[in-house]
């Protein structure tokens, strides 16, 4: 029905108008009652789906990425479609509103999306004040927090952004995402270069262990990073001794597209990005002789992208721009892959 009907509509309009479109009419569906039945529809329970992870229990391990609810509007709904956890973001500390439009761009040929987004959010301490309706116990969504620095705060200030982020969302997320890889805020991927990278992680771990019980901390990868900056990501997991990677993030890359929207300067995600994050994955599981768990992300559009992920060694998957081409039925589907793989 999803890619049938509802998808040739909402691509007769821009891209992030019906976003906000959409998130208006999910809402207002489960405000009339249908969170139960979407929950009936895409939900696969069954206790082979469940992953114990930085001390986590996850349902099962499929999960949003971050960049589709950036403010946590609509996480608790969205959990409806059947994701293990929900992943928000990119927050900053301070509002933004990002690269000017029109900065986000369908690629339908090449099943893709190229956004230049420039992390648009309403800032950490309104996003805060939603996660407050998400409380520990039976009903909980797990939600990872995704924290970035603004685009005014120079680089060399940029750990004390990421400190606020950190300590705002602390008592209000499960788990941490360190994004230093979005090619949409200047000079940001900088960041990821081992001395300052290490520095800024080695900070948050710091405010972490001042905490009662710390949380886990992940850092979020380029797919455009060389073998020996990958080597490099290892060192620096090993050395600041974070909780795992989340590989990977949008490219830069424009190679073997189609359409003519690859001009857009941006990130590129979708399926043009299947292989390449499968490889980073592989090679930081390998080389690293699985000394941290890695999410998967990038290119999942069938269940087949999402196993090929874990089989290369990813702990869990994350999906974005395939949850955009293929609709919800793709989370059901790759559940009910990963359920039939166990049972045989």
């Amino acid at each position: 029905m999803y890619k049938a009907i509802l998808r040739p509509i909402l691509y007769l309009f821009d891209p992030e108008k019906i976003h906000h479109t959409t998130f208006s009419l999910i809402r207002f569906m489960n405000r009339i009652g249908m969170g139960g039945l979407f929950r009936s529809m895409y939900h696969v329970e069954n206790p082979v789906l469940k992953r114990e992870l930085f001390g986590l229990s996850f349902p099962n391990p499929v999960g949003l990425a971050a960049g589709f609810d950036k403010d946590a509007k609509l996480y608790r709904e969205l959990s409806n479609f059947g994701f293990g956890f929900i992943e928000i973001g990119t927050l900053t500390p301070k509002p933004q509103a990002g690269n000017p439009k029109k900065r986000l761009f369908r690629l339908v040929e090449d099943e893709a999306l190229i956004n230049r987004m420039g992390f648009n959010n309403g800032g950490v301490e309104e996003a805060v004040m939603r996660l407050k309706k998400n409380p520990s116990g039976k009903g909980h969504v797990l939600i990872g927090g995704n924290i970035g620095k603004n685009k005014a705060t120079p680089n060399e200030a940029a750990v004390t952004d990421y400190v606020i982020g950190f300590e705002a969302l602390f008592d209000h997320v499960d788990y941490f995402v360190v994004n230093v890889s979005s090619p949409n805020t200047p000079n940001l991927r900088a960041l990821q270069d081992k001395e300052p990278l290490t520095q800024l992680l080695r900070k948050l771990q710091q405010q972490n262990a001042e905490k009662l019980k710390r949380k886990p901390i992940l850092l979020k990868i380029a797919p455009d990073l060389s073998e020996a900056q990958l080597l490099d990501i290892i060192d620096i997991v090993s050395d600041t001794k974070i909780d795992g990677v989340i590989a990977t993030n949008t490219t830069i890359s424009r190679e073997g597209l189609e359409s003519p929207a690859r001009q857009e300067v941006g990130g590129l995600s979708g399926k043009p990005l299947t292989e390449r994050s499968t490889e980073v994955i592989r090679f930081l599981c390998e080389k690293s002789n699985n000394a941290f768990p890695v999410i998967g992300v990038g290119g999942i559009h069938s269940p087949k992208d999402a196993l090929e992920k874990l089989n290369a060694g990813a702990s869990l998957v994350q999906l974005y721009t395939g949850f955009i081409y293929e609709g919800p039925k793709l989370v059901k589907e790759i559940n009910k892959a990963l359920v039939k793989q166990q049972q045989a």
